[in-house]
């Protein structure tokens, strides 16, 4: 081809000639520069001389381990994808390149298709994709908040991972923000334009499993009246998050391997295999490694899903981070509720959230506020509004007063237990008493809202809330 200034530029490193050949012509119809070698020595001297946008490298060579120029690259080109080309059926060569810093991998006998897909991909990370659309704003996309050096290396890690295609295992207990990682890695990489299909799979009864992974064709069991694409489908191009991922039945994880491995689906009812283009991130609170000892999760799996694992601390080693947290979730209720302004915690309040212990992390955070802002009728909320009186006290009770006399942690100082908390069944009392009479002074006042408030002796603003938390919109 004839080069142009604009044009990308590739290396291709490959001992076979007949597969330099095919994947210089593929990358000349794409409008891509190439050069070819076929030695690891040549491909470094290659970019001594030169910069490349993208480099194709096989797993073998004469004079060393295509690992060995996926290393070189990371750690001296490192805004330059490197993808691997593996013998077919290699999952634990394309795993190792994968962990080694490579963007992605292409199994022989290479598939143009497949191939084409890739670089379109490593481009657009390369940000020479002219078609692709802008990254998003730090406004419009998902945000960790907190500046703790948990989070800001939280956020490093994401940033890396971002340009990768590699599978990604996210651990972190529940509540702590799983999911936002996974959008976060995916709004910040290649595929930012896909969609990203998010799943629990412990939702998912286990005899639909196969047809919501996979989807089906008309006709393929009663009630299929039309083909019907499967999560895979709908995230071809983008990203599939599979949330709770040890929840799945042995059986189904034999059928998400191969789909992993193979990048290609069956729908039920379907004689073919079709290609699906899906990077796939998976979550849990378990402990993979445990349930695989334990035989209720498959090994092979289990090693294709781990390539890289990123571990989101609980809110209990952030605490620095909780004022930050509280003050984005206030805001977020008063858009909810419809408030002039977002309420405030007292300096109370704050100091009683940062010394609980949060075993729901970020979620019971949410929780707590939410009802806060209920109960509340200042624009102030104050400690006895968020009502952290339960059995799970602050963590660090026992280590600061030890020799307390009162319960701690759900248990006295004797080691007897404290009075078990009712609050949650006198809440669920309390509502129902509470729907009733706003139920009935809205029906005295024909639904005029601000005699109503007046006729239960509460302001307008208490009345808003009261309705917006108990669904009576």
């Amino acid at each position: 081809m004839t080069p142009t200034d604009n044009a990308p530029t590739a290396l291709i490193v490959d001992d076979e000639a007949d597969i330099r050949e095919l994947v210089e012509i593929t990358l000349a119809r794409m409008s891509i520069e190439t050069l070819a070698v076929a030695t690891l020595a040549e491909a470094r001297a290659a970019f001594e001389e030169k910069g490349f946008d993208l480099c194709l490298t096989d797993m073998r060579l004469p004079d060393g381990d295509g690992l060995e120029l996926v290393s070189y690259i990371s750690e001296r080109h490192p805004h330059c994808p490197v993808a691997v080309i593996t013998a077919y059926g290699s999952a634990d060569s394309a795993v190792a390149s994968l962990k080694a810093g490579a963007f992605d991998f292409v199994s022989k006998p290479i598939d143009v298709a497949g191939l084409r897909s890739l670089v379109a991909q490593a481009l657009k990370l390369a940000g020479l994709d002219h078609d692709a659309p802008p990254h998003p704003s730090l406004d419009a996309s998902p945000r960790l908040i907190g500046d703790t050096p948990a989070m800001q290396q939280l956020r490093q890690t994401i940033a890396k991972l971002a340009r990768s295609q590699a599978p990604v295992y996210i651990t972190g207990e529940s509540g702590t923000g799983k999911e936002l990682v996974a959008r976060m890695i995916h709004a910040e990489g290649p595929r930012m334009g896909s969609t990203f299909v998010p799943v629990n799979c412990g939702a998912i009864p286990s005899e639909l499993m196969e047809s919501e992974f996979f989807g089906y064709m008309r006709g393929a069991f009663t009630g299929a009246m039309r083909d019907t694409p499967g999560l895979f489908a709908r995230a071809d191009g983008g990203t599939l998050f599979l949330d709770e991922v040890a929840d799945l039945p042995l059986t189904m994880q034999v059928k998400l391997l191969r789909a992993i491995q193979e990048r290609a689906i069956r729908p039920v009812g379907a004689n073919d295999e079709t290609a699906v283009d899906v990077r796939v991130i998976c979550a849990t609170h378990r402990d993979l490694a445990t349930e695989v000892a334990r035989g209720s999760f498959r090994e092979d799996l289990y090693y294709r899903l781990n390539v890289i694992e990123v571990h989101v601390p609980p809110l209990r080693e952030r605490r620095a981070d909780i004022a930050a947290l509280a003050t984005r979730i206030l805001e977020a209720l008063a858009r909810k509720l419809r408030l002039r302004r977002a309420p405030q915690l007292s300096r109370e309040a704050l100091e009683a959230l940062e010394q609980y212990a949060f075993p729901g992390n970020i979620r019971e955070l949410e929780n707590i506020l939410e009802r806060a802002v209920t109960l509340s009728e200042d624009a102030v909320i104050g400690r006895q509004y968020l009502r952290l009186s339960s059995p799970l006290l602050e963590s660090n009770r026992t280590t600061t007063a030890p020799e307390a006399t009162g319960p701690v942690g759900g248990y006295h100082s004797n080691g007897q237990p404290a009075a078990t908390d009712t609050s949650a069944d006198l809440e669920s009392q309390l509502e129902a008493v509470e729907r009733e009479r706003i139920q009935a002074a809205l029906e005295a006042c024909h639904y005029n809202k601000t005699k109503a408030a007046k006729h239960l002796g509460i302001t307008f603003r208490a009345l808003r809330y009261r309705l917006a938390k108990l669904g009576m919109n």
